[in-house]
């Protein structure tokens, strides 16, 4: 009895190890794989407006900053004291320059790693949750191939990185049920995440808190728990205190109430939007995943019982619910509910993978969804091989969709389970030449381009310069390649500058440029259909 005891405990132990291999192979597979879909080409296209081009600039001040200067905490944005979110992202953006340069390679790589670090900490979190591996694995392969954590996960932006932190505190607040060593991640977590995007740690601490309350309640009275927060919370207070004491009352209506808590309940620089607005955003860009969401939301409360089921619910509909109602509505602000979504589509899928199939065993549905993916890449292809300007990264990349959709319709007409691994690849795939090509940043086609403009600028103007120009809203990213401050101006506000300086320089459309009838003008040079022009010198 006792040897079959120790041959039972033996083989358990065996299986722990193996067990534990399998899953180190599948986080370095996932890693990898997550590495190269956010680092390709990351540095051919120029960074875009808005976020990209102010994290850039601010990040850049801070790495020209004299060695041993304070800069680094009280960071500026072209000279004025920058108030608008903590400086951790910009300060390891500054870090890749001092590495490898200012460039949009360095600008982008540190949050582009954050982001694909996520992808292995959701499997993480998934093999905590559930007890399949095909679950984790679902999970953390349908984050991966989601086109807008892709997307903005490449981008020199806050949210990605906010994201991974997310998951190391989830993770370290599942593991800390078992082993409350675990609750210093959950603090250290919250830290990051407020020391990224501020206001943003309340919300997904809040998140964190009403699962435990729904799922452990034990841990909320638990000594540990409450001494990791604080200790996480301390470099946030302190950085709060440290900025109050310099700036006094400007950070606070400016750092804390304009350019926090007022996107609340105020439409900040008009970024108005309905309350349904993050709905479209998920129903628009999270195909073909969205094809599983009915059964994936029955599943997930049907299994409400369960931790996995509570973890999706409370993390999707609390998050979703605060972000409907603020004020202000940016489109990567649903960010931080893609991980979510995630586990819920892998458990459907776990499901589907467990299952014996027939021929009629899938909803019709499925079939006619994928069937309407295929017929859209296909006209895709169609448009831009034969339209007014063909493009063959666009044709391949369609071309990829719709052969991916076609072969999955006809596993699903066979009852094929192998249509779930068909999809995944090439999903991947397409992703993988979208990301090789070109279109990426499609927001950089909605104006001017910005380097032959901001190389003529730098080019002609002293350093330090002030550039006005008819162009109608400001571009941080113009102002990022010219290092020139270039500001927006009404035909009036170029008169009087025009009739007040000695020396000024306009940035003017041809419009303009007819219009303002300027004494003494001299063209400098033009460039993407904008001209220079200063005063002549009398």
């Amino acid at each position: 009895m006792q040897e079959e005891s120790f041959l039972r405990g033996q083989r358990e132990k065996q299986y722990c190890v193996v067990d534990k291999r399998i899953d180190r192979v599948w986080i370095v597979g996932l890693l990898l794989a997550a590495a190269l879909l956010f680092t390709i080409n990351l540095g051919v296209l120029p960074l875009r407006d808005w976020d990209e081009g102010t994290v850039a600039q601010v990040a850049r001040e801070i790495w020209r900053a004299p060695v041993g200067s304070m800069h680094w905490l009280y960071p500026t944005l072209e000279g004025e004291p920058y108030h608008n979110k903590p400086p951790l992202m910009h300060l390891l953006i500054a870090w890749a320059y001092s590495l490898g340069g200012v460039n949009e390679w360095t600008t982008r790589l540190p949050g582009a790693m954050l982001t694909a670090t996520s992808v292995p900490l959701l499997y993480c979190i998934a093999r905590e949750i559930f007890r399949q591996r095909w679950a984790a694995i679902y999970s953390a392969l349908i984050y991966l191939t989601m086109l807008p954590v892709v997307r903005h996960g490449r981008l020199a932006m806050l949210d990605g990185a906010a994201v991974c932190f997310f998951t190391v505190m989830m993770l370290c607040v599942l593991r800390s049920r078992r082993d409350l060593r675990y609750c210093l991640g959950v603090g250290i977590g919250f830290g990051l995440i407020c020391l990224t995007k501020s206001i943003l740690g309340i919300l997904l601490g809040a998140i964190a808190f009403v699962f435990l309350l729904w799922d452990t309640p034990r841990l909320l009275t638990n000594r540990h728990m409450w001494l990791a927060i604080l200790i996480g919370s301390a470099p946030v207070a302190a950085w709060y205190y440290m900025q109050w004491s310099h700036y006094g009352q400007s950070f606070t209506s400016t750092g804390v109430v304009d350019q926090s808590l007022s996107r609340i309940w105020t439409p900040v620089e008009s970024h108005s939007q309905p309350p349904w607005y993050y709905l479209l955003e998920i129903l628009k860009y999270t195909w073909p995943w969205l094809l599983f969401l009915p059964q994936s939301l029955r599943l997930t409360w049907e299994n409400r019982n369960l931790n996995w089921a509570r973890l999706v619910l409370v993390w999707s509909i609390v998050y979703l619910i605060a972000i409907s109602l603020m004020g202000t509505k940016l489109p990567w602000y649903v960010f931080p509910i893609y991980p979510s979504l995630a586990l819920a589509f892998g458990a459907q899928l776990a499901e589907i993978e467990s299952f014996t199939t027939t021929p009629s065993s899938f909803p019709r549905s499925w079939v006619v969804a994928l069937s309407i993916m295929a017929v859209v890449a296909t006209a895709g292809i169609i448009y831009f091989r034969w339209g007014t300007l063909p493009k063959p990264d666009l044709q391949l990349i369609f071309t990829a969709v719709a052969v991916t959709m076609t072969l999955a319709v006809i596993l699903v007409r066979q009852g094929d389970k192998q249509f779930l691994k068909i999809l995944l690849w090439g999903t991947y795939i397409s992703l993988l030449l979208l990301m090789k090509s070109n279109y990426w940043v499609w927001e950089l086609g909605e104006a001017f381009p910005v380097k032959p403009v901001a190389t003529m600028i730098q080019r002609e103007t002293p350093k330090s310069t002030k550039i006005y120009t008819s162009f109608p809203y400001r571009r941080p990213s113009l102002n990022f390649y010219s290092d020139r401050i270039v500001i927006p101006a009404s035909s009036d506000e170029l008169q009087k500058h025009w009739q007040s300086q000695e020396q000024s320089y306009f940035l003017l459309d041809e419009a303009a440029l007819k219009k303002l009838h300027l004494n003494s003008a001299i063209v400098i040079d033009q460039a993407s259909g904008l001209t220079l022009v200063t005063k002549e010198k009398i």
